[in-house]
């Protein structure tokens, strides 16, 4: 017996599956065991596997296409099939008052030149994408609460510097405490 399950995406992001990296669309299904077919006229992937889908698989094929419609890059999806890695989506649309406040808060997220945007990727090691009233994170669940911290810092108005501080001080928690898990991994060899 098969079972399909439709999940939307948006079919501006179609080709990422289709065309530029027909590549992913086999890695997925490899991956996760499933047959994408895919609606371009309504936007949606029907995703076919020969057994019931369990509810995880369903959660990750959801995020995969949730960050194909963000606009991620087929790299930054791959990581997505990989479990240490999550999806976190920040809707600007609940916090922003108007149009001049939705830009204004994603022009302190991107910062001067991409500053901002580059020091949280670069301190967090997350992948990070702003696209139409939403902000799209892809990294381990470290570095995506981190990231997201930073991200609703400067949403809440606060200064850049202060960011960057914060983000200092949480990639140095983070390196520690991968430190930390390496040397006990090391022990119980």
């Amino acid at each position: 017996m098969k079972f399909t399950v439709p999940i939307p995406i948006d079919q501006r992001r179609l080709s990422t599956l289709l065309c530029n990296s027909a590549k992913l669309k086999r890695e997925i299904e490899e991956t996760l065991n499933v047959k994408l077919i895919i609606d371009s006229k309504n936007g949606v992937v029907h995703v076919e596997t020969e057994e019931e889908l369990m509810p995880l698989k369903v959660m990750k094929l959801k995020n995969i296409f949730k960050a194909i419609s963000l606009g991620f890059p087929p790299e930054s999806v791959r990581k997505l099939l990989d479990d240490s890695n999550v999806l976190e989506v920040i809707d600007l649309k609940e916090i922003a008052r108007n149009s001049r406040d939705l830009q204004r808060i994603k022009g302190r997220i991107i910062g001067e030149e991409g500053k901002a945007r580059r020091m949280i990727e670069d301190m967090t090691g997350v992948d990070l994408v702003i696209s139409g009233h939403e902000v799209g994170i892809i990294g381990d669940y470290e570095g995506a609460m981190a990231a997201r911290e930073a991200v609703e810092m400067l949403i809440r108005g606060r200064m850049h510097s202060t960011v960057y501080r914060f983000l200092r001080i949480k990639a140095r928690e983070i390196k520690r405490r991968r430190m930390e898990l390496w040397e006990k991994m090391g022990l119980n060899i």
